[in-house]
This record gives structure tokens, sequence and C-alpha cells, in this order.
């Protein structure tokens, strides 16, 4: 096992240990930072390393706390350009032809973040899921508090969880299109909803929002803007 670490010791350099100890065989990388530990698992890993987590003595990671997806589609790429955005009013400082790396195999992750009471300590696991389509093991056989968390990601993400027994939506409508917090997913979405009183029923419709983005202006404490101030004493009874 890998451990990448630039703060071992205290609380996260024993838990470091003790995983590299008891997971030798299951090719994990332990990573420590802000003095927290993650532990990111290869995706065919996640059930036999989730129940050593959780049954070990020197682990007893008893609870779940959540379970959340992760799009890295343009990670570390930063959209907003605000110093060339307009000075006054609002400018278009967003540019949203930015490169998604849509079939990456470490484009969608999950992450979970687990408790040990007997321990008292937190660890956080990080899985990738694949690409064009992520799919990882359900950890229900484990923790039973995954069931929401799971389908919220599925509904969100469009992540599948192998072997959930009821993966379906569970924030969005049930005849809603695509997966709101893909990164590739449009902002104004696909269709709308409205109440049809000569029919007497919800209607779906393709969406009418024209799509576009608008930046606040910034402000810097620069002296760009020292011109447009008033002279002192100017204006002032």
């Amino acid at each position: 096992m890998a451990i990448d670490t630039s703060i071992h010791n205290g609380r996260c350099g024993a838990l470091a240990t003790a995983l590299a100890a008891h997971l030798a065989d299951h090719a994990c990388e332990t990573l420590i930072a802000h003095g927290e530990v993650t532990l990111v698992v290869p995706v065919g890993h996640l059930l036999p390393v989730c129940r050593i987590l959780h049954d070990h003595a020197d682990f007893r990671f008893e609870q779940l706390i959540d379970v959340c997806g992760v799009d890295y589609a343009a990670y570390g790429q930063a959209e907003w350009e605000t110093v060339e955005a307009s000075s006054t009013g609002f400018g278009r400082g967003v540019d949203r032809d930015l490169d998604l790396a849509v079939d990456d195999p470490q484009r969608f992750a999950v992450v979970y973040h687990l408790l040990s009471l007997a321990h008292n300590r937190r660890l956080r696991l990080r899985v990738y899921a694949g690409g064009s389509a992520p799919v990882v093991d359900s950890v229900l056989p484990v923790w039973a508090s995954a069931n929401w968390f799971e389908r919220e990601a599925f509904d969100l993400f469009g992540i599948l969880f192998r072997g959930h027994p009821d993966l379906r939506r569970i924030l969005t409508d049930y005849g809603f299109i695509g997966h709101p917090f893909r990164k590739d997913f449009p902002i104004s979405g696909h269709v709308e909803m409205r109440y049809d009183p000569v029919q007497g029923r919800v209607v779906y419709e393709p969406v009418q929002i024209e799509p576009r983005v608008l930046v606040p202006k910034v402000i810097r404490e620069d002296g760009r803007y020292a011109a447009h101030q008033p002279a002192p004493g100017v204006g002032n009874a």
C-alpha cells in the first residue's frame, strides 16, 4: 500500500499504519492531508475493504456518515476570467468551452465518510467509478444507511451501484432526463414542467429558457478604479 503523507504522526499516522498493515493485499493508497486520512480503494476491492474496515478490531468503522458522488471533469480548469471582465455592470467572464474529460476512467468517484465510535476517529474512502458508464458495488451489505445515499448519487451523478435493491431517483421527478450534477449537464435542463388547466394535468415541454451566464463585477483594491473616485472634498457639504 502506498502512503503519501506530509503529516505522518499522531492519530492520523496510527490509522495509516493500521491501514497499511491490514490492507496490503488490496492495492489501496493512503493520503494524509489537513489532519485527515483518505483511503483510495480500487473499484474491484471496495466490498472486501469495507468489510475489513467495519469488522476488524483495529478499525471498527461501524457508522457510515455520508456517501456522495464527485465529477472530476474539468477538474483544475478555471472558467472564471474576471481579470478581463467588464469594469462596470456585468461582464460575460465565464468560458463554457472547457475541455471536459468525459471518458476519463477517473472522471467519476464515490466518496464515503466513516466514523468509528469505538476508536473515536474518522476515515474517508474514495473509489473511482469510471467515465462513460460509472459503476461501483453497493455497500449496503456492510452499512444499511447507504441506501438513500447511493440513490442520491445515482440520481444526481448517474453512478450505478451494483447490487442495490431499489436504485431509483430520490430527488428529481420520475420523468426527469439526465443527471443534474454532471458537469456536462445543461444549466437550464432539458425539459420544463407546468400544469395545463385544459388537460387537467402536469405536462412536460422542451425548455424555453435561453442559456446565459452573467458574472458580477469584481472590484479589486489595486488602484485600477482610482480614476473614477471623486477628488477629496468634492461633493462634500
